[in-house]
């Protein structure tokens, strides 16, 4: 459709020609009403049909309401006679392209505009439009040296009139059930290539390929031919822009490289995580900007050429596609491991150093060090060592070397954060433990609420300075963000500061902090999972009724799972709640499962499913095998410790459970340890070792404690804590296990299978060591005790 200079199109009057492609022509034309001057763009009429041209208006009108700088203002849009057109603001100077015809740009330059192309994608992208087409092209480099973006949109309305050729590099499109999505060879996501839908981080592959080009002055992915171009984006990634000789940031090269990631999901997740990301580099690069730099070096490179083609040119933005929102991500980082780093498969993650700490900051750095065990410890491929085990190392005169050497890991990451104000700064280093380098290392200057993008960055960085090469799964681990409320997330790292120290006190103030994180962010599926282990250790520690401590610690882990099902923790608290209250074995051990497939090196997992194990009295020397791996996994952990030590004893190997407990001398200062030492000593007839080590344990009248007794000939005492249980059964309804295994020792069978029958009615805890728990061996021929193990359904 070819207008001549003075005809009307809707209300505006045709000045002139300012140039003509595959997208249509654009015209100077002039606005009577408002007396200024303005681009119309005529859009290819094999568009005109319809169903197009109302999405096309949609569109279009959708694309107006955006006002950024660096964004082609649209301000009508319109047809004539079928034919749809958009009006914008008439621009002087030059594309990108012709500025590129004159080799790289000037890194300050490069930089500048980097910056005003990744703030107008984030502006547009927030408002739902996806460019589809960005290149160098459809970016204008205004007189006064600012870079606007071109053509919104427009790639998914138009279609060219032929396929492409071979050695064609211009447009392509592919079919899709949507429609058909437009782009150009050489600039087009991997997603384009294939022809699937798109969302905002094909935009910023497509950046990257044009950041590629300002840096380097040749195209990122340029082929002899098309096909040979689209097969090179799909496969291959363009030469390292560390290899140019230009000096370029590594921190720059690492954001280039990451735009140009073949899988979406290993892109930045928006717009926003790219520019403050350009921002951090660009702090750092010294030079002239805009006009100081248009004057020197970088114009006269370019000669009359730019000037010989500069002349008023506009196109018009329209699209539609997805919102995204998104935080800081990644500083200037290190240089990625060479090639040749050997791959290592085990990691110690030690206590970061609380700097200039301010008061009660503590939990921040622990925090942050937590929070990155948790995440690595979900991969595979990786064995980390526990949070118990690891914070040991504590203090900045530790050697991550031996240290390194003392745990039987290949790297160390040690860490230091710094609170001032609202302000963050995280430092991290990966140490090759056996040849003492740098594997990787970076600094993060951040605010509180994005803390937690800093560590799924770091956790990122870990993988790939370890050389493990995630499967796609596995990479979503490491990715998982669960809030945007910097005060949720706070409170929540509170909450598992306070749960590690596995205090009553602890335990409760981590129940506070929880319940308030989740007021915060009812969707904060980690808090859900913080409140179920506290509620759960408190109950534990006696200081709530089991039934309605599990009862509540289940609702938890059952609501974190609805949020997200990807939570080892709440898997293994929600299988010992329902074993506990519900006796649903199978059930039980489907969670402990699940809980290890998600993180194979939580050790308590491992602990919890290999005593299950035991107690199931089947596969026993497959379960002392995983307490066996718990405790290697997490050498310093007494629940470790002591679920190694009962699953012996459940499995009557009392000597081994004797010989261990001696080589674990601070054994002695856990209740727990002292209690199960007694029962090993009882079933090796040492009954007064055996009382002595429970008296340490507690104070009250156990029915462990009364069966030794009974079974000492110490039948008075064993009938004292008869009378002691019972009062505690008909005050708290717990206990009546406890009176089953006293009778048991006084050979008192009927009372004893009385009480073993309360226990049934009362889902007494206790009872689901019947099968195997040894003081009740003298019932186990008793019809009536084989009738109980039936109607409990044990599995087989």
């Amino acid at each position: 459709m070819a207008l001549e200079a003075g005809a009307r199109l809707g209300p505006y009057e045709i000045v002139g020609l300012l140039g003509s492609g595959g997208m249509g022509e654009v015209y100077r034309a002039r606005d009577p009403r408002l007396e200024r001057e303005v681009a119309i763009k005529v859009l290819p009429e094999e568009i005109a049909d319809a169903k197009r041209l109302r999405r096309f208006e949609q569109e279009a009108r959708t694309a107006g309401a955006l006002n950024h700088p660096s964004v082609l203002a649209v301000y009508d849009v319109g047809a004539h006679q079928g034919v749809p057109y958009v009006v914008s603001e008439l621009l002087e100077g030059h594309t990108l392209r012709v500025r590129l015809e004159g080799g790289a740009l000037p890194l300050r330059k490069a930089l500048d505009h980097a910056l005003e192309i990744a703030h107008g994608l984030a502006a547009a992208h927030d408002r739902g439009i996806v460019h589809r087409d960005l290149k160098p092209d459809n970016v204008f480099i205004t007189e006064d040296g600012r870079a606007k973006i071109l053509d919104f949109g427009l790639a998914k309305l138009t279609r060219p009139r032929l396929p492409v050729q071979e050695g064609d590099q211009g447009t392509a499109t592919k079919a899709t059930e949507s429609g058909v999505v437009l782009g150009t060879v050489g600039f087009m996501s991997p997603e384009q290539v294939r022809g699937e839908e798109v969302d905002p981080r094909s935009d910023i592959f497509s950046f990257g390929a044009v950041l590629y080009e300002m840096l380097s002055g040749v195209r990122a992915f340029r082929r002899d031919s098309a096909v040979e171009t689209m097969n090179a984006i799909l496969k291959e990634d363009p030469p390292e822009l560390s290899e140019t000789g230009r000096g370029i940031p590594p921190g720059l090269v690492r954001i280039v490289r990451r735009c140009l990631e073949k899988r979406a999901g290993d892109r930045f997740r928006s717009a926003h995580d790219l520019a403050l990301g350009l921002e951090a580099v660009s702090s750092g690069v010294s030079g002239p900007s805009h006009q100081e730099e248009e004057s020197r070096s970088g114009v006269a490179r370019a000669g009359g050429l730019i000037w010989r083609h500069k002349r008023r040119l506009v196109l018009a933005l329209a699209a539609t596609a997805l919102v995204t929102a998104g935080v800081y991500r990644g500083l200037v980082r290190s240089p990625a491991p060479a090639a040749g780093t050997h791959g290592i498969d085990s990691l110690a993650v030690l206590p970061f150093e609380n700097v200039g700490a301010e008061p009660g900051s503590q939990y921040l750095s622990d925090g942050v060090a937590e929070s990155l065990i948790d995440e690595l410890s979900r991969v595979p491929k990786l064995r980390v060592i526990a949070r118990s085990t690891s914070f040991r190392f504590r203090g900045n005169d530790v050697d991550p070397r031996q240290v390194g050497r003392d745990l039987g890991v290949g790297a160390v990451l040690t860490g230091r954060v710094s609170l001032r104000g609202d302000t963050l700064v995280i430092g991290a280093e990966l140490v090759d433990v056996a040849k003492g380098t740098q594997l990787w290392g970076e600094r993060y200057n951040t605010k509180m609420g994005d803390i937690f993008v800093v560590q799924e960055d770091i956790a990122s960085q870990i993988s790939r300075g370890l050389r493990l090469r995630l499967a796609p799964p596995d990479q979503g681990l490491l990715t998982k963000r669960q809030t945007g409320s910097p005060e949720a997330y706070r409170l929540h790292l509170l909450g598992r500061y306070e749960l590690t120290m596995g205090t009553v006190e602890g335990f409760k103030k981590a129940i506070q902090y929880a319940q308030q994180a989740t007021e915060k962010e009812p969707g904060y599926a980690a808090a859900y999972e913080t409140l179920a282990l506290a509620l759960a250790g408190y109950t534990k520690m006696g200081e709530m009724p089991y039934r309605e401590g599990y009862s509540r610690s289940r609702t938890a882990a059952t609501k974190a799972l609805e949020l997200d099902e990807r939570l080892p923790e709440a898997h293994l608290v929600l299988s010992w709640d329902v074993l506990s209250l519900d006796w649903d074995w199978a059930g039980a051990e489907r969670e402990m499962k699940r809980a290890l497939e998600l993180n194979p090196s939580l050790a308590e997992a491992q602990s919890k499913y290999g005593f299950y194990l035991v107690l199931m009295g089947r596969r026993s020397k497959e379960g002392i095998e995983y307490l066996e791996r718990a405790l290697a996994l997490d050498p310093a952990s007494l629940v470790c410790r002591v679920g190694l030590l009962y699953g012996y004893y459940l499995d009557r190997q009392y000597d081994q459970a004797l010989a261990r407990a001696k080589k674990m001398p601070e054994l002695n200062s856990f209740a727990w340890a002292h209690g199960l030492l007694a029962l090993v000593y009882r079933e090796k007839g040492m009954y007064e070792e055996a009382i002595a080590e429970d008296r340490k344990a507690s104070p009250r009248c156990s029915g462990h404690r009364g069966n030794t007794y009974a079974r000492a000939g110490k039948v008075s005492e064993a009938r004292g804590c008869l009378r002691e249980i019972r009062e505690r059964f008909e005050k708290e309804g717990v206990g009546a296990y406890d009176m089953a295994l006293v009778y048991a020792g006084l050979g008192e069978k009927d009372q004893a299978f009385e009480w073993l029958e309360r226990a049934y009615e009362v889902h007494d805890q206790g009872i689901t060591a019947l099968k195997v728990d040894p003081p009740l061996d003298p019932l186990r021929s008793d019809p009536r005790f084989q009738d109980l193990l039936r109607r409990l359904k044990f599995p087989s």
